[in-house]
């Protein structure tokens, strides 16, 4: 009788800042692996920025490829920054039969209701960012009528070492 040989799921996790840590992502994830007994490898991106996520360009690469069955990710805002972003990248990796999973949202792709929550979500994600963006700047335009001038003390030069790309970590079970 021949064994059927678990799904080899890639996990990406990000955050935007070197203050955040995508660990707790991480745990949720590989439990949640560990529970539907797939095989999994783990891809984190520190300091991302809309321009630049290298894992993620990696990971996206070897998913064309057919390196791993599916993606998961702790909330759809993680993998991608914009609706349009979301909605042809997940496109893309479905009509490829790659599964893409969320794991706070618990989508259903397979289904005409799962499509629908999915273009529901990623619009309220983006909406969300968007308001973000806009108490930032008001945060902004308030600090400046303070007096106060936003970023970096001018001359100053930071000490502390930035990393300019996101790193990897990667574990195969």
């Amino acid at each position: 009788m021949k064994e059927d040989k678990p799904k080899k799921i890639a996990i990406y996790t990000r955050v935007s800042t070197q203050e955040q840590t995508t660990l707790n992502q991480q745990n949720t994830l590989v439990q949640y692996a560990n529970s539907q007994g797939w095989s999994y490898e783990i891809f984190s991106e520190n300091q991302s920025t809309r321009k630049t996520r290298p894992v993620k360009q990696e990971l996206l690469a070897k998913l064309r490829k057919g390196e791993y069955d599916g993606v998961i990710v702790y909330k759809l805002d993680r993998w991608a920054r914009s609706s349009r972003e979301l909605i042809l990248e997940i496109s893309e990796l479905l009509n490829k039969k790659i599964e893409f999973h969320s794991y706070s949202e618990k989508l259903d792709f397979t289904t005409a209701t799962g499509k629908l929550h999915f273009t529901i979500l990623s619009a309220f994600a983006e909406f969300e960012r968007e308001l973000i963006r806009e108490r930032t700047i008001e945060g902004l335009k308030r600090a400046k009528t303070q007096g106060k001038s936003p970023g970096r003390p001018k001359g100053s030069k930071d000490k502390k070492k930035r990393k300019s790309e996101g790193y990897k970590l990667r574990y195969s079970v």
